[in-house]
C-alpha cells in the first residue's frame, strides 16, 4: 500500500465473516493519535468508494476500519445464507465483527443514517459492547419511522412499494427493467427523491454523479435495498435504551427527517444528546464527494469534542 495514497483500492481488504465474503477499507492511524480506533458504518445506498471522502476526514482522529453491510458495495447477502436482512440480523452481524475487531481495545463509532440505525440496534441487543464505545457519533442518523418528513400518502406509497420488490420475482423484474443504466440514464434524475441529488448540477457534474448512481444501484442487491427501505420506513428503535452519551449531526436542511422529531427519539434511547448541525442542504454529501465536502459532516464541535475526549 502506498503511503498517504488518494485511491481507496489501497486500502481496501477481503472480508470474511459469518459465512459472508465481502470488503472492507481500513487506514492505518495517523502519527497525532496512533492508538486510536474509529469505525465507520456507511448508509443506505452504499459502497466503499462512495465514503471514501469521509473515511478520509475519519481518519485523522484514528485508524479508520469501515466494513461493508450484507447486500451492500457487493458483499454477500443475508438471504445466501438463509437470513433476512431486518435490523436485528444486520445488527448481529456488526456485533461479530465488532467482537472480533476490537477485542481488546475501544473504538469510536460513527454510524451513518440507515447505519445508525444498525449500530443502535446493535447495542440494544449486545448492551455489553457499550463499554467498548469510546465515542459515538449519529452521522445523520434517526431511530423512528415518524422521523420522516414524507407525507402520509408518500410513506404508504413506499412501504408498499419497497415491500413488493423484496419478493424474489419481483426484484429479478425491477433490476433488469427499472436499473437498466439507459433507463436510469433517462429516469432516476427526474424521480421525486433524486431531484435534491441533481439540483443545480451542470451537464459534466451530472454524468459524473449518474455514473456513480449506476454504480451503487448495481453494486447493492436490490432485495436487500427495498427489504432495509421497508424497515426504514416501519422502524421504531425507542423501544430500549442505551447507556451511552450521543452526538448528532444534523444537516441544516434534510430532505428527509424532521430534525426535531429525530432529536426527540434520540434522548429517548441514550444517556445524553449532544446536537451539532452542519451546513449542508440535503441529508448526505454527493455519491461523489471528496474529503474537502465530506468534512462538513464532522462539524467543529463534534470534532473539539473527539480531541477533548481523548485529551
Amino acid at each position: 500500500m502506498a503511503k498517504n495514497s488518494q485511491n481507496p483500492a489501497d486500502y481496501i481488504q477481503p472480508l470474511n465473516i459469518n459465512g459472508l465474503s465481502g470488503r472492507m477499507l481500513h487506514m492505518p492511524a495517523p502519527k497525532a493519535h496512533p492508538d486510536r480506533e474509529v469505525l465507520l458504518i456507511y448508509g443506505h445506498h452504499s459502497t466503499l468508494e462512495r465514503w471514501w471522502g469521509f473515511a478520509q476526514c475519519l481518519n485523522r482522529y484514528g485508524a479508520l476500519t469501515m466494513p461493508d453491510l450484507p447486500g451492500f458495495g457487493g458483499m454477500e447477502t443475508l438471504y445466501s445464507i438463509g437470513k433476512t436482512p431486518n435490523l436485528d440480523n444486520m445488527a448481529d452481524y456488526l456485533a461479530t465483527f465488532v467482537k472480533w475487531r476490537y477485542k481488546r481495545k475501544r473504538v469510536v463509532i460513527v454510524g451513518l443514517s440507515y447505519g445508525f440505525l444498525v449500530v443502535t440496534r446493535m447495542l440494544q441487543r449486545y448492551p455489553e459492547l457499550t463499554k467498548k464505545v469510546e465515542f459515538l457519533v449519529s452521522a445523520v442518523g434517526f431511530s423512528h419511522h415518524s422521523d420522516f418528513v414524507f407525507t402520509p400518502q408518500r410513506m404508504r406509497l413506499y412501504r408498499l412499494g419497497s415491500k413488493a420488490v423484496t419478493f424474489w420475482p419481483v426484484a429479478f423484474t425491477f433490476r433488469y427493467l427499472a436499473l437498466n443504466p439507459y433507463v436510469l440514464r433517462k429516469a432516476y434524475a427526474k424521480t421525486f427523491n433524486a431531484k435534491k441529488k441533481f439540483a443545480g448540477a451542470d451537464a459534466e457534474l451530472s454524468k459524473r454523479l449518474m455514473d456513480m448512481e449506476i454504480v451503487l444501484w448495481h453494486a447493492n442487491d436490490i432485495r436487500t435495498h427495498m427489504y432495509t427501505t421497508h424497515d426504514m420506513l416501519t422502524v421504531d428503535n425507542c423501544q430500549k435504551q442505551v447507556n451511552l452519551p450521543l452526538w448528532h449531526v444534523a444537516a441544516s436542511f434534510d430532505q428527509y427527517l424532521d430534525s426535531h422529531t429525530v432529536e426527540q427519539h434520540l434522548r429517548v434511547i441514550f444517556q445524553d444528546v449532544e446536537i451539532a448541525k452542519n451546513k449542508s442542504m440535503k441529508h448526505a454529501p454527493s455519491v461523489i464527494a471528496d474529503a474537502s465536502e465530506s468534512m462538513m459532516m464532522i462539524p467543529l464541535k463534534v470534532r473539539r469534542a473527539l480531541l477533548a475526549k481523548r485529551a
